[in-house]
């Protein structure tokens, strides 16, 4: 028997079939029609609810601004006046209101920059512990999150104390260290420290959550890949997990100066509905105007200012998630 007899035969591969050919695209009269309108008319519900909740209070907000609007106007003993600008001129002429901003900026800035660090850096050690521990923690922080405001800055107001605060005796028992019967709001500095660590403790567990659902995204192998080339924890976290979860950041960022830029019950209950001058930011503020001075026209000018505040830094995270979506 010859080689060339036990030699299987090489098996030639079957014949590639053509790609069936695409579908004949159909008249653009028997397309079914609506495509678009569906979309805006499952929205139409919730547009609906926003323009009635939040158009005319906005629409109402923008009239005041530009008119002499004071209890002789609210009663009706006299007519509302259209002033045009004066009533921003004299806002943003009055350095009171400049130092209200200014305050109001570094307090958000502080707030954001504490809520950011802790919320990170306690979402990398809930990747780090046991199941039940994790599970332990989140339930802390869902409840801490829910706790109503008013009930939130009652307790601050409690543990900060002057006579009876838990924290003024825990600190009293370091060595060298007397702080019973000390008032941690006789002064703006401290006072708002007390306040922002109030805002900082109501705003961590949604930025810890949210960071945790965005760290479980992070690839393992460009962890394990990184480690392998001889990055260290810092680098792997700098390298691998902050371009991850940037747009999170950017996210929870934004959300965060929104909301602390906004801050309004917790000066406002802390300070027992009378904001002390050194106390005041930009919604108080605009609140003392309105309220107290009875100038409702001053009043919705400062909110309208602050609402153009809120809508720059709106703009800047849009300008960022775009820059994030080209790169992508």
């Amino acid at each position: 028997m010859s080689a060339a007899d036990t030699t299987t035969p090489a098996k030639v591969p079957p014949p590639r079939q053509a790609p069936p050919p695409p579908p004949a695209e159909l008249p653009r009269a028997n397309r079914p029609s609506g495509g678009t309108a569906v979309p805006w008319l499952l929205l139409a519900p919730c547009l609906l609810i926003l323009a009635l909740v939040m158009g005319y209070p906005l629409a109402r907000l923008v009239t005041l601004s530009f008119q002499k609007f004071g209890q002789s106007q609210l009663w009706g003993f006299q007519p509302a006046e259209s002033v045009g600008f004066d009533n921003f001129a004299k806002v943003l002429g009055d350095g009171e209101f400049w130092t209200v901003v200014v305050r109001t900026i570094v307090f958000a800035a502080g707030a954001v920059v504490f809520t950011m660090v802790i919320g990170m850096a306690i979402a990398l050690l809930l990747q780090r512990v046991s199941g039940w521990l994790k599970v332990l923690i989140n339930i802390v922080l869902v409840a801490s999150w829910g706790m109503p405001v008013i009930v939130a800055t009652t307790v601050f107001k409690w543990l900060f104390d002057s006579d009876y605060g838990v924290f003024n005796a825990l600190l009293s028992k370091l060595p060298g260290v007397e702080m019973i019967g000390h008032n941690w709001f006789a002064s703006g500095p401290e006072g708002l420290a007390v306040i922002m660590l109030l805002v900082v403790w109501g705003a961590v567990p949604f930025v810890v959550i949210t960071l945790s659902a965005g760290l479980t995204q992070v690839p393992k192998e460009l962890e394990e890949a990184a480690r392998l080339d001889g990055a260290g924890s810092w680098g792997v976290f700098r390298y691998v997990t902050l371009p991850v979860l940037k747009p999170i950041i950017v996210m929870l960022t934004t959300l965060s100066v929104i909301w602390d830029m906004g801050v309004f019950p917790q000066v406002f209950v802390m300070r027992g509905g009378h904001p002390e001058p050194e106390f005041q930011v930009l919604n108080t503020y605009s609140y003392d105007r309105a309220f107290v001075v009875n100038d409702y026209a001053q009043g919705s000018a400062i909110a309208l200012i602050t609402v153009l505040l809120l809508l720059g830094v709106v703009a800047v995270y849009m300008r960022q998630m775009l820059k994030i979506g080209e790169v992508e």
